[in-house]
């Protein structure tokens, strides 16, 4: 397996970058495919032990940056982008998949332009995995980002490739599929949650209904389906509030003598769930849709983000994905 990492992608390239890289090919033994200024980025490498590991550099002179207001028209006119150079890579088949922790936008944009909808598909959506009380410890969130303003024939796809990726990747047979909305009952929900739900029903897919907010992280579904804004405000929403509330616990717990002694003792209850809230642990965020396989970090990733990003990157290749929805498109639209 090759993969394609973005070596300019993140508010912290490519230092945390090549440091992740690392640690993922030494754990995973996979092939990686840095793309970036090559002065730059193998002055990194240069501070790690890589002998022997699988990892190469292919030079793209220009970045595309963090802040960057037009993505569409920095895509356009930095065709020597670390991140468009990566897209070319998988473009041409010379890797399996592509990972950024780059401009989102611009990452959407490059995929669109360089790769291409699947034949059938009508929007790519960006995905995450979500932790909640499913056997299987996660569901599955999309659309977070990519398409502010959906059609209710969007949300079907998503609602189909994200049960596809929920199969192959969690694991989960048959999985259960809900639209967010703003309360259970059938009926609820603006117009286009309301013109949605009679199309899921009759889709082939396993749909329960509408679930509320609140209901996400306790099991009630496995795939979960809205527009991007208010998937992007849900998932903002609760790496701010799981921040808040370990900053808060730490705080208390460490407020006097006997509140310390407490901590020593719960200490691996609090590191488990500090894991488990910690968006680094799951990596990056799929973008499903396009003709290829393409991941999208956080901006904000470091080292550790970065290797789980990569080991997500080989899931979604080692399971298929990519042909399991093409095949799940067609099936849908017969």
């Amino acid at each position: 397996m090759r993969i394609v990492v973005d070596a300019m992608g993140g508010d912290h390239a490519p230092e945390v970058v090549v440091d992740g890289v690392v640690q993922a090919t030494r754990e995973l033994g996979i092939e990686i495919v840095l793309t970036g200024p090559q002065q730059q980025v193998q002055a990194e490498l240069d501070k790690h032990d890589t002998d022997g590991l699988p990892i190469r550099l292919y030079h793209a002179s220009q970045v595309i940056a963090m802040d960057e207001h037009n993505p569409s028209a920095a895509v356009k006119a930095a065709k020597d982008s670390s991140m468009v150079v990566g897209m070319e890579l998988l473009k041409r088949r010379e890797a399996d998949a592509f990972f950024t922790a780059g401009h989102s936008g611009a990452a959407l944009a490059a995929a669109l332009l360089r790769l291409g909808r699947l034949r059938g598909i009508k929007r790519p959506a960006l995905s995450t995995i979500f932790p909640s009380q499913t056997p299987q410890g996660t569901c599955f969130l999309l659309d977070i980002g990519a398409n502010a303003i959906c059609k209710p024939e969007y949300l079907v796809q998503f609602a189909m490739m994200g049960s596809v990726y929920a199969e192959r990747v969690l694991g989960v047979s048959n999985p259960r599929v809900a639209i967010l909305s703003n309360g259970e009952e059938e009926g609820k929900g603006n117009e286009l949650v309301q013109e949605t739900v009679p199309l899921l029903k009759v889709s082939g897919l396993n749909f329960i209904g509408n679930v509320e907010g609140k209901d996400i992280p306790w099991g009630v579904a496995d795939v979960i389906v809205t527009d991007g804004f208010t998937g992007n405000v849900v998932i903002k929403l609760a790496e701010g509030v799981s921040k808040f509330l370990m900053e808060t616990l730490k705080k208390e717990i460490t407020a006097n003598a006997v509140s310390k002694m407490g901590a020593l003792l719960a200490k691996p209850a609090f590191d488990a769930v500090r894991k488990r809230l910690d968006y680094r642990e799951y990596g990056a965020a799929p973008l499903l849709g396009v003709d290829g396989v393409v991941l999208v970090g956080h901006g904000r990733s470091d080292a550790l983000a970065i290797k789980n990003a990569v080991r997500m990157t080989a899931q979604t290749v080692e399971n298929g994905v990519l042909e399991a929805i093409k095949q799940g498109v067609a099936k849908f639209n017969e």
